[in-house]
């Protein structure tokens, strides 16, 4: 398995400059927030990757939750940020994460002199408070960029806790292991019972209705 290494991060600010991977989870969901995780490092004085570092997709639920306190003590700093179902339903999936990037950022003291963004889309431009004076994105850097293979773990953990805690009040749903995916399991759940509040509503949960379709690139943990 592909490991992550701050090659990139070196290669995007200066020596004593601050960098800030950025992170999405559930973008494709058809319940719960989205959630961003922001992970601040100055790459000299992070050089020292967590070992086994990679995409939170690719590490199971012990894994993950096991590399939280270690990336939270080899960061410089590091916030969370959701925005709701109903922000999605309102505002649209893109505008959504810009927003709970927003959040997550509003959480760091330190002034980051760049980001880099997992994919091929600077969606955080859609925040008008967004500051940073230089946003890089590259595909897979969830995978070979530490700092964004941390954001993303924060970031998986966090809505995790969220859906698990949500299915103890909505059972039906099957929360605790879906996640808020579109698995067989769930959408016949929302055939037998209709969609909840949790639900982005303005989305085709099922077949034939209307709404926007969830996109299809963003995929659930291979653990779920």
């Amino acid at each position: 398995m592909a490991t992550a290494n701050i090659d990139t991060e070196s290669s995007l600010v200066a020596p004593g400059g601050f960098i800030a991977g950025v992170d999405e989870v559930g973008r494709g969901a058809l319940a719960g927030p989205v959630v961003i995780g922001v992970v601040v490092i100055d790459p000299r004085a992070c050089a020292q990757v967590p070992t086994g570092l990679t995409d939170s997709k690719l590490l199971s639920p012990k894994r993950r939750e096991g590399f939280v306190p270690v990336v939270q003590e080899w960061a410089h700093e590091w916030g969370v940020g959701e925005a709701s179902p109903e922000e999605i339903d309102e505002l649209g999936i893109m505008t959504a994460m810009a927003l709970a990037a927003q959040r997550a950022l509003l959480t760091i003291d330190t002034r980051v002199d760049a980001v880099l963004l997992d994919g091929s889309v600077n969606w955080l431009a859609r925040s008008a408070a967004f500051w940073a004076p230089k946003v890089t994105t590259k595909v897979k850097a969830d995978i070979t960029c530490a700092s964004v293979s941390a954001a993303s773990v924060l970031a998986k953990v966090h809505r995790d806790a969220l859906m698990v805690a949500a299915s103890d009040e909505m059972p039906e749903y099957g929360w605790a292991g879906n996640k808020g995916y579109g698995s067989a399991d769930h959408r016949s759940a929302i055939a037998e019972f209709g969609a909840s509040d949790f639900h982005r509503l303005s989305w085709r949960l099922l077949p034939g209705d209307e709404g926007d379709e969830p996109p299809e690139d963003d995929q659930p943990s291979l653990f779920d």
